[in-house]
């Protein structure tokens, strides 16, 4: 029997994007902004964004399985980054910018593989790599609460870069 709710864990540049993007996934029930993938715990916004951390910016989903799979999330994902750039989304540059996707059990790993493989297939990408990289999740940590529903809290940036 499948959990209530299930984790899945990506890193497509700035944060603050992809949490409203996700957010307004249905059958998303949470999304967590924070850092993962470092070099050690508990970093801070000033710290990842000095590029020597190692962590990038993501967001954690809590989704319930039974109105959403996890494929699906994958499609929105692809979907609201462009995966061929190495370490940076539009104008923000930095290993922090990454495109990733951390997976909690092998059935997500296989699924985000799959997934990644198919697109590179695709006409959009027969000619460019994608660089999204697949990993097994590390810990997580949560952004400091400023970050958390940003453009929400601060809806005359929501065209601002990180």
């Amino acid at each position: 029997m499948e959990p209530k709710t299930q984790l899945a864990t990506f890193a497509a540049g700035c944060f603050w994007h992809i949490e409203e993007a996700f957010r307004k996934v249905k059958g998303v029930l949470n999304v967590t902004v924070g850092y993962i993938g470092g070099k050690f715990e508990n970093p801070t916004y000033k710290e990842v964004c000095s590029d020597k951390t190692g962590h990038a910016e993501a967001v954690q989903i809590e989704f319930d399985p039974s109105k959403i799979s996890y494929e699906n999330l994958l499609d929105a994902f692809w979907q609201m980054h462009v995966p061929a750039q190495l370490n940076r989304q539009g104008p923000d540059i930095g290993a922090q910018y990454r495109s990733a996707i951390f997976y909690h059990n092998e059935k997500q790993k296989n699924a985000a593989i799959k997934s990644k493989n198919e697109l590179q297939k695709t006409e959009k990408y027969k000619t460019r790599k994608i660089v999204t990289e697949i990993k097994k999740a590390p810990e997580f940590y949560k952004a400091e609460e400023y970050h958390q529903r940003y453009f929400e809290k601060n809806k005359s940036r929501r065209f601002f870069t990180c």
